[in-house]
């Protein structure tokens, strides 16, 4: 992080210091203007300006200069959305990847990788593409790259050639000890070599960047090791995410609690709403309350106010619509997937949600099964998409794929429970279904059949079929 034994923000005019304030907080170039009655030009000069006089080459480093001279300044934090080491987004670099082979044709592909669209992400500040491009060749140490551009992560790369064949290595570095936290190498033919150079970004976007994902982790690991009494409300938001994944009803308590106070500490930040209508719409879909209709109308309020704050946020906009879709307008759901698709078809979380959609609210439920297995091409380390995955075989009549799926699905959830036994049912194997609707019985008496179906809600004919099917002969009907 940059710090100053005085302040500099001295140098800067008055108006220059209104300026670096609402750029670090994410303005633009016109809405700066149309605050300040100046042309968005104008605001261009200011910026070039100020940048000169700190000595800074980019926003993330404003932001960070900005936030440090405020705690130096009041002894607090800022209330704002500033980077700052610890409280917002984590800031990541992607450097241009360096192509090891002699052939000059081979540079486009090497730059083609580092396109990796981590920016896409709201849990993540991105340091724009045009800065990173004048690292190109540099050689510096890491550290010293990441205190120049202020970021936590430093994400780098490497293209070989050898006839028809590639291996492309990818690494995460942390910026501040240049310790290599995350390593993959892909092999392959160089035969498509568009439709490789996208399966690799894409893989690397969403092993990284899912709510799931390594930066994830990386982030909540250094939150736990904060007193709690330091906790913020992005501190909250991730330790929330983490909770809500593990799909257990003393987990999902802990989740609406962190996230409560999320909202509570923030209550402008859209990503912890949407979570926290996600928690509440399992507290209503595992029977994890005796008040499902109280948790249905939190989930839906949530989602609601998430999307007033982010209109792009795909997965508030998928789960509402699905809960519209109680009230039969089917078609306004199914226009709600399509777009949800068009605006994040390679990501792998909305292609997840999206397969339970398509399977049990509205559309193909053959497609809900091929959208899941894409989320899991994408990203396997993710628990829940392999319930997805799960949920889709079985309405699709793929029930031995279902048990596979959900083998690898959160464990202690009813609902894999729930699907298990049918699935076992189904395959003619009743001591296995019977044992499981035993445990269903015994740790989760509220669970059944239909209380899914209403709680999901599930509305597609052919799986409230399947469903009712597969309870019956599982003996849960």
């Amino acid at each position: 992080m940059l710090r100053a034994v005085s302040n500099p923000l001295t140098s800067l005019s008055d108006r220059e210091r209104v300026v670096a304030a609402k750029f670090a907080q994410g303005m633009t170039y016109r809405e700066i203007g149309e605050t300040l009655f100046i042309a968005p030009t104008t605001v261009r000069t200011h910026l070039s300006a100020i940048y000169r006089k700190l000595d800074i080459r980019n926003k993330v480093a404003l932001a960070s200069l900005l936030a440090d001279q405020h705690e130096q300044d009041t002894g607090q934090a800022p209330s704002g959305d500033l980077s700052v080491e610890g409280s917002g987004p984590t800031v990541v670099a992607v450097l241009p990847f360096d192509n090891l082979s002699a052939d000059e044709p081979w540079n486009r592909l090497a730059d083609g990788l580092s396109a990796v669209d981590l920016a896409r992400y709201p849990d993540l500040a991105v340091i724009a593409r045009q800065t990173m491009l004048s690292y190109k060749g540099r050689r510096d140490d890491v550290r010293s790259i990441g205190r120049e551009l202020n970021a936590d992560y430093l994400l780098e790369g490497t293209l070989q050639a050898a006839a028809q064949q590639l291996r492309i290595c990818v690494q995460l570095v942390d910026a501040r000890t240049g310790v290599d936290l995350w390593t993959v190498r892909y092999d392959r033919s160089a035969e498509d070599l568009f439709a490789m150079q996208d399966m690799v970004t894409e893989n690397v976007v969403n092993v990284l960047a899912s709510c799931c994902g390594k930066l994830a982790k990386l982030r909540r690991d250094v939150v736990r090791r904060k007193h709690p009494a330091s906790l913020r409300a992005y501190d909250y938001y991730l330790l929330g995410v983490e909770q809500h994944n593990f799909y257990t009803h003393a987990s999902n308590a802990e989740a609406v609690r962190l996230l409560t106070r999320a909202i509570e500490l923030d209550p402008g930040l859209a990503r912890a709403w949407t979570v926290l209508g996600l928690a509440h719409a399992v507290a209503a879909i595992n029977a994890f309350t005796n008040k499902p209709s109280v948790a249905k109308e939190r989930w839906k309020l949530c989602l609601e106010r998430a999307l007033a704050l982010d209109a792009g946020d795909t997965h508030a906009r998928i789960c509402l619509a699905e809960l519209r879709a109680l009230q039969g307008d089917l078609d306004a759901t199914a226009r709600e997937h399509d777009l949800a698709l068009a605006a994040a078809p390679h990501d792998a979380d909305t292609l997840a949600l999206l397969a339970g959609g398509k399977a049990f609210v509205t559309g193909d439920p053959q497609e809900g099964y091929e959208l899941a297995n894409r989320a899991i091409r994408l990203n396997p380390h993710v628990s829940w998409y392999y319930s997805m995955l799960g949920r889709s075989s079985f309405v699709v009549g793929l029930h031995r794929e279902c048990l596979t799926a959900f083998s690898q699905a959160p464990p202690d959830s009813p609902a894999t429970l729930l699907f298990q036994a049918m699935a076992h049912a189904m395959l003619g194997e009743t001591p296995q279904a019977i044992k499981i609707a035993n445990r269903l019985a015994r740790e989760f008496p509220d669970i059944s059949a239909e209380g899914f179906i209403g709680s999901y809600p599930v509305t597609n004919p052919p799986a409230i079929a399947a469903i009712r099917e597969g309870a019956r002969r599982a003996g849960l009907a």
